[in-house]
Formats: C-alpha cells, structure tokens, sequence
C-alpha cells in the first residue's frame, strides 16, 4: 500500500514539473522581436499555399515582406491584397541566375540592415511512386527544387542574414524524419533535414538562428489528391510489362484508392496553424529550434519516427497499395 501512495506521489510530482515547464516555454515564447517595420522577410514559394498566406499575414502584422513568385500571376495576386511594404521578385530556385538576380535586388533594398529572416518555403511532391518504378532523372527535378534550390538560395542572402543576426527558416516535413512512400520526396526533405541542423550549428557563433517546419498533411498544391493520381498514372504509364505484371493492372485504381484512404482522411484545411509556426519562427524573441504543426504530425507520423524499423513498417505497408506479386 505504502509502495503504491510512493509510486502515486512520484507520478503526480512529475506531472507538475511538466505543466511547470509547458507554463515557463509559453511564457518565455510570448516575447516578440521588435521594430517589425525594419524588418525585411524573404520567403519563397509564393505563388500559392503556405507561402502566399505567410506573406499575406506578415505583411498585415507590419513586416517588410519580399514574396518570391514562380510565375507573374502569383505576383500580380498578391500585390492586389498587400500593403506598398511588400515586395514581389520573380524567383526559379533551380536557375542559379534567376538566384542570383532576386539576391541583387534584395540586397538594394535592405542595405545595411541586412536581411532579418528567409523562409524556404518552394516545393514540389511529385514524381512520387514505388522506388522500381523512377529512374534517376526522376529524382532529379524534385531533388533540385526542394533541396539544392532550398541551399542555393539560403547561401545567396546569408552574408544578408548574418548581417542583421536573423534567422533562416527551412519548411522540411514529417517525412524528412520517416519515410512513408518511395520516390525523391522524402529523400529530398531527409536532406533538408540534414542541411538544416549543419547550418544551425554553424550559424550560432554569428547570432543567426536556424529553424525548421516540420508539417504534417495539410491541403495545399502539394497534396492536392488530383495532382496525386495524375503522378500514379503517369509513371504507370512507363513503366515496362514486366513491372505491369508484379503490380498488377489493377494497381493504378488500388493505389488511388489506397490515397483516397490515408491522404484525404488526414488532409488539414486550416493553413494558419502551418502559416502561426512560422510566424512564430520570424518573430519570436525566442523561437523553438523545431515546430510540428498538425495533429497527425504530433501524435502519428513523428512519435512513429522513433519506433523500432521493424515496427514503423508493420504500421506502414499496409497502408500502400502492394504488388500482386507480394510474399506474404
């Protein structure tokens, strides 16, 4: 009995020490940096999603926002919703002179203040499919957009960044800590991963804080279920008999099915809760080193991540759609 009122008391003594130190983070987060109005925000990926809703709400909180757009529509759409603050620039994270350009014209408008925070936020999700089904040149594209452009663009405006003593804020996924499906996608942000801790560590003695977005499924361009399908038809199509036959010929309509599943049910509307970690990354005057936005994110796809191997696949391959070939 007495063992037992022991083991209680212990238990109840480490439940306050957390709402202790949950209370203390909340408290010590609130603090924001100040003069917004002097601060300018560089953030890719414009054109649609996180990336135009982040411009969009910094710009309203009083940020000089310089919003890079992949195409002139993307521009002109938010130039007709921001303040004269905001600024737009073209931007191919892929074209090294396209790169260099919007560094040039960030570096006129900034001056000596340099740049307070970038925010690698241009992405894309496809080709995405079974790892025997690409080719090199498949990983390539998304492997340039997502990672070598990320780390071009970041080491442009750097000497900007070290500058003012900003911050860089890398948008990663779930997936650059568990690898869910085959393809570059989650190749691409296991990378982002790795290049943001390196540069965290490296950028500390400059005063330069490095932070990393890790969201789970929200409803954005990237996951839009269409564009999915489209991805799993195309490569099919590709593919040679042999491939056909281990897969079967129903498998296009399985593994749509299998998305319709496990994308759609998961998929979360509300882009805020992506679009308030960032912000919370820009602003705070002391940001956290990692933000999870999403309850999948929090409580399914990174608790899994620290699994055994053996036990994250159990979970996982029942969720993919498997070859008719498969051993079982």
């Amino acid at each position: 009995m007495e063992a037992q009122f022991c083991c209680c008391e212990m238990f109840l003594c480490v439940l306050g020490l957390l709402a202790l130190w949950f209370l203390f983070r909340w408290y010590r987060e609130l603090a924001t940096v100040p003069n917004k109005e002097d601060k300018y925000v560089y953030i890719t990926g414009c054109d649609s999603g996180f990336g135009k809703l982040l411009a969009k709400h910094l710009d309203k909180l009083g940020f000089r926002v310089i919003a890079a757009c992949y195409t002139e529509k993307g521009e002109d759409e938010l130039k007709k919703v921001s303040s004269d603050r905001l600024n737009t620039v073209h931007l191919d994270v892929v074209s090294t002179h396209s790169v260099d350009k919007a560094t040039a014209f960030i570096k006129s408008l900034v001056g000596e203040k340099g740049l307070w925070a970038l925010v690698n936020n241009a992405g894309i999700s496809v080709p995405s499919g079974p790892c025997d089904w690409m080719t090199i040149e498949d990983y390539k594209p998304m492997l340039d957009v997502n990672l070598g452009g990320l780390i071009a663009v970041t080491l442009s405006v750097l000497p900007l960044i070290k500058k003012a003593r900003g911050r860089v804020v890398n948008v990663a996924s779930v997936f650059g800590r568990l690898s869910a499906f085959g393809g570059p996608y989650c190749v691409s942000k296991f990378g982002v991963e790795a290049f943001n801790d390196s540069l965290r560590m490296n950028m500390t003695a400059f005063g330069v804080k490095v932070l990393c977005i890790e969201p789970g499924f929200f409803k954005t361009s990237v996951t839009d279920i269409n564009l999915l399908r489209l991805n799993i038809l195309t490569l099919w199509n590709k593919q040679p008999e042999e491939i056909k036959e281990q897969y079967g010929d129903d498998y296009p309509e399985r593994a749509n099915a299998m998305l319709k599943k496990n994308v759609l049910n998961w998929l979360d509307a509300d882009l805020m809760k992506v679009v308030n970690c960032m912000t919370h990354a820009i602003s705070a005057v002391h940001p956290r080193t990692r933000y999870s936005p999403g309850w999948d994110a929090k409580f399914v796809w990174l608790p899994l991540s620290y699994m055994p191997s053996w036990l994250s696949d159990k979970v996982l391959i029942p969720k993919v759609a498997q070859p008719k070939v498969a051993v079982h």
